[in-house]
This record gives structure tokens, C-alpha cells and sequence, in this order.
């Protein structure tokens, strides 16, 4: 007879759930299938049968299956899917997909690039790659990615999985997976997605008594109605509905002779009641039983090692030479209790994890904790490299042989690899069941380690009340080292949470350890964390000692380590020394970039990029260390901090005027970074809409994406210099309504007291002083107070005091010296072209009313700007400026646009253009004429015009001018 049915029965709604599902992918986007029900309901019946489809319809099918043996292994079911679908091709080469590469390749290591070490992903960017791999191996028709057993998963896959189905609807993609109704996180997890309707949950029930028949037929081999009634009653009654066993109990049946095959037809020949066992497990040792010794004991040991196992393992616990166990192992297969495992070529598993339990159950406890002693000594005694992969099997055998507290140890030292591995979540799992196994002598030890796993998993509370249980008196207690080590590092922890309280409650516990003053690092470790505090408003008396502190500090630390120390130091000083200008803190930004690249620290690499960089930026609008930055974030594979980075160079681009790139920067990142909870970098991003919104003097989307900006969650009060002095007091002006503008950078200057900042685009040192210097509200004072302080050398800032300063000197009757201060603007025009035709627009009014320079120009060429910006309200202005100073204002006519950008600026009119391109042959006046249908009269003032625009000396100047504008014919 057939191991099992050949086809499903009794989950009519549920395949029907699947295919639907799969074949509106494309139209309806992605989706989540939960399949829940007990072992061997028949859950993976239906991911087979669901899987079987996708691939006859040429999707790409992904599968993995979780493992109670590997539930503490991170990504393991996502990292076998992975492997199942790419393991001879690799990851597709796609465009897309260059920047989640890396963290990828912590899925399949030899998809990383060489230049990656250095970085842990977090589950957030290694879910949000994923997300992008199976939308982009499904762009076609969609794709199925297939997870067996969430109850046995990891932590980290469970937050990944949990990511995935919240995002499902934007790729192409079904997800498929299957658990026990255990409670658990698995469960939970499901629960949620349920609620929020993000995903289907289908419960599997029992088979009904006609389902059991139908699935004994097909096992038979025969019609239902072939089946004798007896034994489907039988079945039935046995099996409670469950199709795994069902097929369990039949095999029984049939191998004992109860049940015989009669023609075309089965008939019972034996006593029901008493060949059927009285339970799978005692079926199962009957089973065992007929098996030959050698095989009897492979399969013991093979359920030892858990429902599924390599044959490596296998081969180290039972000593067998190759040919041997391929022997028993194919022996094993043809008796039906295991099959290869599809996702690992060199696995094998029990046909269901009922197999493995009641091949083990069908021995005596004594003899399981002995097989299960056995196997640990033979994993363990292999050594490297077998020691590091099964370390945390062979504690789960240790505490089934009941050696607890071998079990600990090794537990506690797979949650420090799993930390060091940025594996949090499966740190702090597995570091708690090393608390708990572990004997009064070695929990501290492992308390401890479990306290730096909270702190990377991001649960500081839970980390700060464990390390107050730590013993303090006993013999059991840390040394005061290791105590101030960890305290220190809880106050570190409490300062990047910007928790001022706890910081000081740390620092206070480590510095009542130190009593003898402690060692030199110790103490300059602690005095960085407090020198954070300085920052915070109401400390602003303690920066000069921070700052000699972490000076020293960083002198010391630079001698003699630890370099990473020297890196916070130096980040500490930075900061400190930017409220007195930039070249102090870039020289620390510096040595702290020295230091990271001698010492191999690339995350400490990226920060002082990321800070010079921005420094650069500020001071020059020179974006090319923002762009190193960049590169060292994808280099280490932080998705996280390319965001960070990339958001940075989106609102320079808004500065520089190139809408187009700040749009593609924001397109890419917006939704990805509100996915991955990155709502810092989101809502930066919504600041820069918002900007760029302002810079073109859109009020309506400015407001709307600082309607977003404050939604976004978190505290995004410390932006507010940005929003209101770079973005609506710049509207405000775009408007022509300087009185709000003004409003806004009071506001500015009013918040900045209260809130003292180093972010100097606020227009504290560059719009607001010129706007007061245009009002009179402002003299020679005022405006060198604020030409002194360090965020006047900000390029953004120069150019406005410089008009400032022009405009001040206009009034004293220094027309030539205010003119020259302008022409030096005009000759960078480009860097910031709108707060360029801003300013001239500004100053040019003042320069009509005081008589200097040529505010006719600047005019034209300020109306030019903003006309070609849509930005009426400017232009306008501009052209009723130049209408008062008496000067031509040119018509909006078709084909302006076809005149080069100077000659616009000069107020060159498109039939003028027109006159001008025709003299490129000399031709005269009457021919002019004719050409263009127009009288000679009106061509000799168009002439004219031109001379006194463009200060061509005459008409033969104009002619080589028409040359000059030519088209070259050559060029293609």
C-alpha cells in the first residue's frame, strides 16, 4: 500500500484559500496564509500542493522549515528558503537590489560582499531586503515564499516574518506558513496579523468520518466504497480526525497482518481491536521491532538528535563508516520513518515530528538519557569546526541526559556568539535559558551576559532591573570591574536613548565602585558618558568640563587604547567644539576617522564621515564626504544608516536647487524607511518634502508634508529651526510676504534661546540679519556680532550677510564697494541658486532706493529665475521693480524659452532673439525685414535694442555675437 493518500482530502476551503490567493497576486498584491493545526493535521499537504501549483505556473517557490533543534539558530527557515531557490544560480542580478546585498548575505553568507564585515544587520533592514528580493523575483507573476513550523522558529525570524506580512500587499509575493496552536510567540504573531487583517488564518480541523475513508482509499489504493466499514470506523475513532495518523494506524494494520489485500479489494482477516496498538508510540516500537539491530539503533540515535538531522551528526554519534550508513539509512527510508530533507542535500528527517517522538518514546527513560549522553560526548569530542555549529544541540542533549549545568555553560556561550553575531533576540533567548539551568556559582555570570543582550535587543528597562538583582556581597558577586564594565555600558545605553536620569543613576553606581579612583580607562570611560550630559539643556554649565575631560580622554585613549573609546571621546569633543566653529571639531572628526581606519572599527568609520561630511556641506556645500559616508554605510550593509545618509543628501539637493534628485532621494526611501521603523530618517525625509515644497514657494504641499512630518511619530522638536526658519520663512518670502517671514525667523530666534543648537541653518545667521539690515532694524553692530559667530562661515549664510553688508554699505554712500560685494555673489550662482536670486531680488530693491550697482540686472536676472520656477509672486516683483527703475520689461511670448539663459537676463525678447539669430549671415536691414514681415523701421529698433542690452559696441559686435550663438553644423 501506499505511505500515504495521493491526493488531499477534507481541506476543500483551504485550498481553495491558497489558490485563490495565488492567482491574484498581481492584482491584488501580496498576501499571508496562516495554516494552524496540530502535528499531522496535514499543513504541509497543503504547502506541497500550494507549492506544486506556483511551480507548474513558473513562479518562484521559496521553502524553509523552522526545527526544534535549530530554534535558537538566527534566520534559519528564511536563510534554507534562500538556499532552496538560489543555492546554483545566486541572488538576481538586479539594479534594485544592490543595496540589501549585504544584509542578504546574512542569509546566505557568500551573497555578502568582501568589503561587508563589521555590521549586523538588524532584523528590520534583513525583513526589508527580503521584502525586495521577493518583489523583484516576482515582478513577472508573482512568487510563493513557503515557512514550515513557526513554532519552532527563532526570534529573529519571527520579527522578520512579522515584518513581512505587514508589507506583503507591495510586492507580488505569498507567503505561506504553518504552526501548532501552541502559545507561544509563533502564535501571538498570527493572532496580531489577524487582527490588523493583514493576514488569513485558516485552523485546520479534524478529518470527518467519510474524509478518514477517502484518505484510507487513497492509501489503499482502492474506491472508498472498497474500503471495509469496520476499519474506517476504526480509523476514525483512532486517530481523532488526524490524517498522520490515520496513515499510522492503516500501516499498522496492514503490517500485522489484521488487515489483507483480497483482489481488486482489502478485507480484515485479524481482530481489529487487538492488533491495532493502543497508541502510535507502542505502533511505532512494533515497528522498530521487525527493523534489523543496526537499524534500530540509527534511527534511536537519530531521533536523539531531533525530527531532523545532518548526516555529519549522525555520522559522529554512531561511528559508522559512509557505506554503512548510507545503508541504514536507505534501510530507515524503505520502512518509512524518514525521507531526505529538499532544503539541506545533506539532512535528513523524520516523515513527521510524531516519527522522531515515538521512536524515542518507544525506549525507557533511563535508556533515552543515555542515548542522549552519548551523543553529546561524541559531538562534543569532535571538536572544531563541528564544536561551534553544534553547541547548542548538544546542550539540549546535555539537558536531556540531565547534566544541567554543562547545559548552562553551554548555552550561555551560544548567547554570547549569538550577541557577538548581532543575533539579539536569540541572545537573550538563549542567555535565559542559561540563567535558568545555570547553578547558584555561575548564574551571575550569565545574568551579566544577559544584561548586555537586553540592551542590544533595545529593552533597556528589563536590562536596568536585572543588573540591580546582581548579587553584591557574596561570593557570587561581580568583581567591581566587571560590575562598573556593565553599569558603564547600561549608562552609554541610557545616553543614545537621551534618558538623562538613568545615565546619572549608572554613572553614580559604577563611580560608588571605583572607590580607590579605579584605572585610568574606567574613569574616562564614565566621564564620556557624563559629557554627554553637558548637552542637555539645563547642564550647559558643565561643557567646559566635559570638554577638557573627554580631550583628555581622547589624548589617552589615542596612545594607549582601547581605540573604540578614542572614537567616543573624540565624537563627544566634536560636538562640544562645533559652538565655536568647525575647524575645531573637524580636527577631531579627523583623528576619530584616523583612529577607526587604523583599528579596523568601520561603524566608528562611518560616523566620522557622516559628521565631516555634513560639516563640509555646511561650511561649503561640498557634498562629496556626505557621498564617502554613503559608500561606507552600503559597505557595511546598513540600510539604516544609507538612509540617514541619503536623507542628508536629499535636503542638500534641495539647497542646490536640484529638485529632481531630492525627489528620487525621497521617492526611495520615504515608505522603506517607515516600514523599518526608521522614523527618524522618515520623518527628515517628510522635512525635506516639506523644504523643497517651500523652495518653490508651494504653500499648500509645504503645509501638507509638515502635517505628515509632525504625524510621524517621536520627537521631532529638535527639526524645529528647520521647519521654521529654512522652510516656511523661505516660503513666506517666496510669497512676497516679508512680514511673515520675519514672524517665522523671530519664532526661530526665540526657540533657539530656549533650545541652544549648533544647527545653523535657521537663518539666525544669514536671512534674518538681512532682512533686518532691509528694514533699518539693524546697524553696523548688529549685522559684525552675528559676522563673528562660527554660523556665519556657513555657505548657505555668507551670501545673505554678504548683501547685508552690501546693503549697509550702499547706505553710507559706498556704491562701488556695496556693487563689488554683489558681483563676487554672481560669480557662484549656482551653489544655492534659489537664496542666490532670493538675495538679488532683496538687495536690488534697496539698491533702486540708495542708488548703487546694477540693480537692473540682478532684477532680470532674478524674474528669469523664478519665472522659469513658477514662482509668481517673485517674478511679479521683480518685474514691477524694473518697471519703477524705468527699464523694459520683456513680454512672456513662445519661443522664450528657446533664448540662452544670459540673454533672458538681459532682457532680451524672443523677436529680438529672433532679429539677432538672422544676423549670423550680415544681412541688411531690408532683408531683415522681409525675412521676418516686418518694416525696416521696426528692425532698426530691434537693433538698437539689442546693442544696449547686450553692450555689443555696434551692429558688427552683434554680428559676431549671432556667430558666437550659432549652432555648430558639424555636430550631430
Amino acid at each position: 500500500m501506499r505511505t500515504s493518500s495521493p491526493v488531499t482530502v477534507g481541506r476543500t476551503a483551504e485550498t481553495s484559500l491558497l489558490r485563490r490567493t495565488l492567482t491574484r497576486l498581481q492584482s491584488d498584491g501580496g498576501r499571508a496564509v496562516f495554516l494552524v493545526g496540530e502535528a499531522g493535521i496535514g499543513k504541509s499537504r497543503l504547502v506541497d500542493d500550494c507549492a506544486g501549483r506556483a511551480v507548474a505556473a513558473g513562479l518562484p517557490a521559496l521553502r524553509g522549515r523552522s526545527s526544534a533543534t535549530g530554534a535558537d539558530t538566527p534566520f534559519r527557515p528564511l536563510a534554507e528558503a534562500l538556499y532552496s531557490c538560489f543555492h546554483a544560480e545566486g541572488p538576481p542580478e538586479d539594479a534594485e537590489l544592490l543595496p540589501y546585498r549585504p544584509a542578504l548575505g546574512r542569509l546566505v553568507p557568500e551573497w555578502r560582499p568582501a568589503a561587508g564585515p563589521g555590521y549586523a544587520e538588524s532584523v528590520v533592514e534583513l525583513a526589508e531586503a527580503l521584502l525586495r528580493l521577493l518583489g523583484v523575483i516576482g515582478r513577472r507573476s508573482g512568487c510563493v515564499l513557503a515557512l514550515e513550523d513557526l513554532h519552532d522558529a527563532d526570534a529573529e525570524t519571527l520579527a522578520a516574518v512579522e515584518y513581512l506580512v505587514d508589507h506583503l500587499d507591495r510586492v507580488p509575493a505569498l507567503l505561506v506558513a504553518t504552526l501548532r496552536p501552541e502559545p507561544g510567540n509563533a502564535l501571538d504573531l498570527v493572532r496580531g496579523a489577524e487582527r490588523r487583517r493583514v493576514a488569513s488564518v485558516a485552523a485546520l480541523p479534524p478529518l470527518t468520518t467519510a474524509d478518514v475513508g477517502a484518505l484510507a482509499a487513497g492509501c489503499l489504493g482502492v474506491p472508498v466504497g472498497r474500503v471495509p466499514s469496520a476499519v474506517t470506523g476504526r480509523l476514525a475513532e483512532r486517530s481523532g480526525g488526524n490524517p498522520y495518523l490515520v496513515e499510522e494506524l492503516l500501516a499498522e494494520l496492514v503490517g500485522s497482518g489484521a488487515l489483507r489485500r483480497d483482489g481488486d479489494g482489502w478485507r480484515v482477516t485479524g481482530d481489529l481491536a487487538a492488533t491495532v496498538p493502543a497508541s502510535v508510540v507502542h505502533g511505532c516500537g512494533l515497528r522498530l521491532g521487525r527493523l534489523a539491530p543496526p537499524v534500530r539503533d540509527l534511527l534511536l540515535a537519530a531521533a536523539t538528535l531531533g525530527p531532523r538531522f545532518s548526516v555529519d551528526s549522525l555520522q559522529l554519534v554512531t561511528g559508522d563508516d559512509d557505506p554503512g550508513l548510507f545503508a541504514r539509512l536507505r534501510a530507515a527510508a524503505e520502512a518509512d520513518f524518514i525521507v531526505p530533507d529538499p532544503g539541506a542535500p545533506e539532512g535528513y528527517g523524520f516523515r513527521h515530528a510524531i516519527t522522531a517522538q515515538a521512536v524515542l518514546e518507544s525506549v525507557a527513560p533511563a535508556e533515552r538519557a543515555a542515548l542522549a549522553r552519548r551523543a553529546a560526548a561524541a559531538l562534543r569530542k569532535a571538536g572544531p569546526p563541528y564544536a561551534a555549529d553544534h553547541g547548542r544541540l548538544v546542550a539540549r542533549l546535555l539537558v536531556a541526559a540531565g547534566d544541567h549545568h554543562g547545559a548552562a555553560l553551554l548555552y550561555a556561550e551560544a548567547g554570547r556568539q549569538a550577541l557577538a553575531e548581532g543575533a539579539s533576540a536569540s541572545a537573550v533567548r538563549l542567555l535565559e535559558r542559561a540563567v535558568e539551568l545555570a547553578a547558584p556559582a555561575d548564574r551571575t555570570a550569565a545574568t551579566e551576559s544577559l544584561a548586555y543582550a537586553l540592551v542590544e535587543a533595545g529593552q533597556l528597562d528589563r536590562a536596568l532591573a536585572l543588573a540591580d538583582t546582581l548579587p553584591t556581597a557574596s561570593a557570587a558577586a561581580l568583581s567591581p570591574e566587571r560590575e562598573v564594565a556593565l553599569r558603564t555600558r547600561l549608562a552609554w545605553a541610557a545616553v543614545v536613548a537621551e534618558r538623562g536620569s538613568d545615565t546619572v543613576t549608572q554613572v553614580a553606581a559604577a563611580r560608588a565602585l571605583l572607590r580607590d579612583g579605579g584605572r585610568p580607562e574606567q574613569t574616562a570611560a564614565l566621564a564620556v558618558v557624563e559629557g554627554h550630559l553637558a548637552l542637555l539643556p539645563g547642564r550647559r554649565d558643565r561643557v567646559d568640563d566635559a570638554e577638557r575631560i573627554a580631550r583628555e580622554t581622547a589624548e589617552e585613549a589615542e596612545r594607549t587604547g582601547p581605540p573604540v573609546l578614542a572614537c567616543q571621546a573624540l565624537q563627544l569633543l566634536a560636538l562640544l567644539a562645533r559652538e565655536r566653529g568647525f575647524d575645531a571639531a573637524d580636527q577631531c572628526l579627523e583623528r576619530m576617522l584616523a583612529v577607526a581606519e587604523t583599528h579596523g572599527l568601520p561603524n566608528w568609520r562611518f560616523e566620522a564621515l557622516l559628521r565631516l561630511g555634513a560639516n563640509a556641506f555646511l561650511r561649503t556645500g561640498d557634498a562629496r564626504r556626505l557621498e564617502q559616508a554613503g559608500e561606507a554605510a552600503r559597505e557595511l550593509g546598513s540600510l539604516v544608516r544609507t538612509q540617514h545618509t541619503e536623507s542628508l543628501l536629499a535636503m542638500n539637493a534641495v539647497l542646490c536647487g536640484d529638485p529632481a534628485a531630492a525627489e528620487a532621494i525621497v521617492d526611495r526611501w520615504l515608505d522603506t524607511s517607515l516600514r523599518m521603523g526608521n522614523l527618524a530618517t522618515h520623518r527628515y525625509l517628510r522635512l525635506t518634502s516639506a523644504t523643497l515644497a517651500a523652495h518653490r514657494g508651494r504653500r499648500r504641499d509645504m503645509e501638507r508634508e509638515l502635517r505628515l512630518f509632525r504625524q510621524a511619530g517621536g520627537d521631532g522638536s529638535l527639526l524645529t529651526p528647520v521647519v521654521l526658519g529654512l522652510c516656511r520663512a523661505v516660503c513666506a518670502l517666496l510669497e512676497e510676504d516679508r512680514a511673515g517671514a520675519e514672524a517665522e525667523l523671530t519664532a526661530t530666534a526665540e526657540w533657539e534661546a530656549l533650545h541652544p543648537s549648533v544647527f545653523y541653518l535657521s537663518g539666525q545667521y544669514g536671512l534674518a540679519p538681512l532682512l533686518a539690515v532691509l528694514a533699518g532694524r539693524a546697524d553696523w553692530a548688529a549685522y559684525e556680532a552675528v559676522a563673528g559667530a562660527p554660523g556665519a562661515e556657513l555657505a548657505w549664510n555668507r551670501p545673505f550677510l554678504a548683501l547685508a553688508r552690501a546693503v549697509l554699505l550702499g547706505r553710507r554712500g559706498r556704491g562701488a564697494e556695496a556693487a563689488a560685494e554683489v558681483e563676487r555673489l554672481r560669480r557662484d550662482p549656482d551653489l544655492f541658486p534659489t537664496a542666490h536670486r532670493l538675495g538679488l531680488r532683496l538687495v536690488a530693491e534697496a539698491a533702486l532706493a540708495d542708488g548703487w550697482g546694477d540693480p537692473v540686472s540682478w532684477l532680470r536676472t532674478a524674474e528669469e529665475y523664478f519665472h522659469e520656477l513658477d514662482v509668481p509672486s517673485v517674478a511679479g516683483a521683480c518685474r514691477a521693480l524694473l518697471r519703477q527703475s524705468g527699464a523694459s520689461v520683456g513680454q512672456r511670448r513662445t519661443g522664450r524659452d528657446r533664448i540662452p539663459a544670459a540673454l533672458r537676463e538681459r532682457g532680451v525678447t524672443p523677436r529680438e532673439y529672433e532679429v539677432l539669430a538672422l544676423l549670423v549671415d550680415r544681412p541688411g536691414n531690408q532683408d531683415l525685414a522681409r525675412r521676418l514681415s516686418i518694416s525696416p523701421r521696426t528692425v532698426e529698433k530691434h537693433l538698437a535694442s539689442l546693442v544696449q542690452k547686450t553692450g555689443a559696441a555696434d551692429r558688427g559686435g552683434l554680428c559676431r555675437l549671432a556667430a558666437e550663438l550659432a549652432p555648430d553644423p558639424r555636430r550631430p
